[in-house]
Order: C-alpha cells, then sequence, then structure tokens
C-alpha cells in the first residue's frame, strides 16, 4: 500500500468526512479564493507563514474545478508541510493538477483521489455494467484523469480493476474545464 492511500484514508476517518473544504477547515488551514489569477493560469497554492496554513484558490475556476484544487492543496498541507517549510517561500503553487511527473504532485493527487472516494464506492460505480469510464468517473464526481489515480491506486493494493487511462500529465493546465 502506498503511504497516500493511508495518508488518505487517515484524513478521511479522522475528520469524518470526504468534502475536501471540510477537511481544509478541519486542519485549521485558512482558505481563500483569489480573482486575479487566470483561469489557464495557477489553480493554487499552499503555504504556511507564521505557523498558519493556508489554501489558495483560483476563485475564477468553476465550482466543480475549486473543490479539486481545494483537496489538491489540503493534500499539500497534510504530506508536503516539510517540504513546503523548506521551499524558498514556504509555499508550493500548482499550475498543472494532474501533473504525475513530480513526486509531489503525483503524491497529492493519489491522495486526493483516495480521500474523495471510497474503494468501495469505485467498485460500486465500476458495477454498473451499463457505465463506460466517463460515466463512472461522473457518477463518483470525479474528472476522468482523477479517477485514472483512484484505479491506479486500487490496482497497486491488489484490486482486480481496469484502468483504461493513463495518469495524464497536465490536464487541469491544458483545459479551462475538466469535466
Amino acid at each position: 500500500m502506498g503511504f497516500e492511500f493511508e495518508a488518505a484514508e487517515r484524513a478521511a476517518r479522522m475528520h469524518q468526512t470526504r468534502d475536501p473544504y471540510k477537511l481544509l477547515d478541519a486542519i485549521g488551514a485558512n482558505t481563500q479564493y483569489c480573482y486575479e489569477f487566470d483561469p489557464d493560469g495557477l489553480k493554487g497554492y499552499s503555504a504556511i507563514l507564521n505557523r498558519v496554513l493556508f489554501a489558495v484558490i483560483n476563485g475564477n475556476l468553476s465550482e466543480h474545478d475549486r473543490r479539486i484544487v481545494a483537496g489538491h492543496e489540503a493534500a499539500h498541507l497534510i504530506i508536503h508541510r516539510t517540504e513546503i517549510l523548506n521551499s524558498p517561500v514556504n509555499a508550493l503553487k500548482d499550475f498543472n493538477l494532474y501533473d504525475n511527473r513530480g513526486r509531489l504532485e503525483y503524491q497529492a493527487n493519489s491522495f486526493l483521489a483516495d480521500f474523495l472516494v471510497s474503494d468501495e464506492e469505485v467498485m460500486e460505480a465500476l458495477s454498473n455494467e451499463d457505465n463506460d469510464y466517463f460515466a463512472n468517473a461522473k457518477e463518483l464526481y470525479l474528472p476522468p484523469p482523477l479517477l485514472a489515480f483512484k484505479l491506479h491506486s486500487m490496482v497497486r493494493r491488489d484490486y482486480k480493476v481496469r484502468n483504461p487511462m493513463d495518469l495524464q500529465s497536465g490536464f487541469l493546465g491544458n483545459n479551462r474545464n475538466m469535466w
């Protein structure tokens, strides 16, 4: 099992939620929306300043996209505190959320996918033979690239599921609307 799955499940159990906004609130993060960012530019960033956790989300994104960014930034604040504190500006900036090339982005996406939906919810969605991959993603309220991260996590943990989509790099950075 990857540590991202264990950290996501621990957070969901401890805070009794799979809602990224409630998770940010539960960890004491100050969540802000910035309307200065272009929708195709900076999606959000996480920072720790004077021991205060911050999650800044591009307010010009769709409601669905803001939810994903909120969860992604929560993941950084939970599993990458040391990296944030050791960065030159005590922050991690996200332009391309679905980037699987960098370790931090891969880990944040894996945490997010495992946090947002349980394995049981995924297995139930996949049991509906009338649904295809994209219908399953919609049913689970996940963008298709994030479902790919969840299925990848499940395969690594020996679930017998098929992942028809590769982990995509820069998906959100190239498209204004990921749905």
